[in-house]
């Protein structure tokens, strides 16, 4: 008699009815988990340990961008129709740019950092010690495909992890060119990227990392932070939002445009960090409307679907979801031009907006700028205040204290007056959300210590017994006495008792 096969279980069994709906479900995990086990044998062998192979592995992610240049920027063309200019400025020499800074300070960064004595610790030695996590998972998106794996990788590296980047579908190109050039510059052991390996997001990070970088929306950021917590494995989000801008009565119109419109339409405004709605004072509404039409004329010219430095929508779906988005919000007074085969759509101002449209619910990712009129800097902060923290805030004036209200009133992941973005390219700065908009910051300095352990470390000698026996039992209250006084003489000299 055949033997009949047990029925699946219910868990295994939803998990199949959930990948069979979901649009990321494709593949197996088992190739990841062949990978997550190798990179952590090698994590456990110490190869990532040393300064010096730290510092060769960045110096060799530094020739592979370099050296690849060309090939990079046809991948990023294939998959956005990226121009070459913004190809190599926002993706490749923000990663060289981060590994020379990392191997600039390298050594630095890996030495204990020694707390300050006092009277209590004289005899003792206080460190923190930098500690790598194990194996990270670093997930990135499709906006900035390049950068937003390899910058965090650099940090990752530095700090001594072993690393699997899973890049992100969409942007095929990118990720097969990633995974065809990896092997030939890191070592193969410690770094991988998982290519065509397309399993639902949480079940790749149940997987048990050490830590999970994620870039992207917030619904897939959601996902992965309740994956992770299952395994208590620590996150890093970068989360899409609405990045609000304000725009003052006392500004310098011209050049506050030009530098919205940049920050808007580059990509053809598909960035996690541009501007994604203005909030216009009423007094400079028409000028601020007619001072965009002309920048977008002087960067994109008359047809903007003619021009060698306008990119297209990365998807068909992506397309669609923006198309909806400006058919059903306010008025167009420029663009709004689309056309389904090339996934166009035209940069497009759209004014007489509401907070109930469409546009103003969901993240925009698309070539289009709404413009929502108020009447003072303060209906503008309570209007940023009412909804959840964006990852940007901009602000164009060039009265100080408006700008100074803006960014004590507002909180956000990250702000910058009279221009945008560039807060977010500077490797001295942290970068990072807060609230929805993200956990957790890197770049620099800030993206070794995002991927290391600060462990507390209390070197002690055996002398002075003869005052340390006042913790010992059997209790007295005369020694109570003498730890509660001199606890208290010595916390007045920042430090802890001595004699315990």
């Amino acid at each position: 008699m055949n033997a009949v096969p047990p029925s699946p279980s219910p868990t295994r069994w939803f998990k199949s009815m959930r990948r069979a709906r979901d649009p990321f479900v494709k593949g197996s995990p088992v190739e990841s988990a062949e990978v997550l086990r190798r990179a952590r044998d090698a994590f456990k062998a110490g190869r990532t340990a040393e300064h010096g192979f730290r510092l060769a592995q960045l110096d060799a992610l530094v020739r592979l961008v370099v050296e690849h240049e060309c090939d990079f920027v046809d991948a990023l063309g294939r998959d956005l129709h990226k121009p070459r200019f913004e190809a190599v400025v926002s993706e490749l020499v923000l990663v060289k740019n981060e590994a020379l800074h990392a191997m600039s300070n390298l050594k630095k960064w890996m030495e204990p950092q020694r707390v300050e004595r006092n009277l209590t610790t004289a005899l003792d030695e206080s460190v923190v010690v930098s500690e790598p996590l194990g194996v990270v998972l670093i997930i990135g998106s499709w906006s900035s495909p390049v950068q937003q794996c390899l910058v965090p990788l650099v940090g990752a590296i530095a700090a001594g992890n072993c690393v699997v980047i899973k890049p992100s579908e969409i942007c095929s190109h990118t990720a097969e060119l990633l995974h065809r050039h990896f092997a030939s510059y890191l070592d193969n052991e410690c770094f991988h990227v998982l290519h065509k390996v397309t399993s639902y997001l949480p079940e790749l990070v149940e997987q048990k990392f050490d830590h999970v970088f994620f870039t992207g929306s917030r619904e897939e950021g959601t996902k992965v932070s309740q994956a992770a917590a299952q395994t208590l494995t620590p996150v890093t989000l970068v989360l899409r939002g609405k990045n609000p801008c304000y725009v003052d009565q006392q500004c310098e119109i011209n050049a506050a445009a030009r530098r919205i419109a940049w920050a808007r339409f580059h990509n053809a405004g598909q960035s996690m960090v541009a501007p994604d709605y203005v909030l216009c004072h009423v007094g400079v509404k028409e000028r601020l409307q007619q001072a965009l039409r002309c920048a977008l004329m002087q960067f994109y010219g008359s047809d903007p679907r003619e021009s060698r430095s306008f990119g297209r929508i990365v998807t068909t779906e992506n397309f669609n979801r923006v198309r909806d988005l400006l058919w059903r919000s306010g008025k167009v007074v420029m663009g709004g031009q689309v056309n389904e085969a090339e996934r166009y759509i035209a940069p497009t101002i759209v004014v007489d907006v509401v907070d109930t449209d469409p546009i103003m619910q969901q993240e925009v990712s698309g070539p289009v700028l709404p413009i929502v009129t108020v009447q003072s800097v303060d209906e503008a902060i309570g209007f940023i205040n009412k909804r959840d923290k964006p990852l940007c805030v901009y602000v164009y004036s060039s009265n100080s204290k408006v700008v100074s209200r803006v960014m004590k009133e507002t909180s956000s992941g990250s702000f910058c007056s009279n221009d945008s973005v560039l807060q977010t390219l500077q490797v001295l700065l942290p970068f990072g959300g807060v609230g929805s908009s993200g956990i957790g910051c890197y770049h620099g300095r800030y993206s070794f210590d995002t991927f290391s352990h600060k462990k507390a470390c209390l070197l002690r000698g055996l002398r002075v017994e003869c005052m340390t026996y006042l913790r010992y039992p059997p209790y007295e209250d005369r020694n109570l006495s003498l730890v509660t006084w001199a606890s208290t003489l010595s916390q007045k000299t920042h430090g802890w008792c001595h004699i315990l």
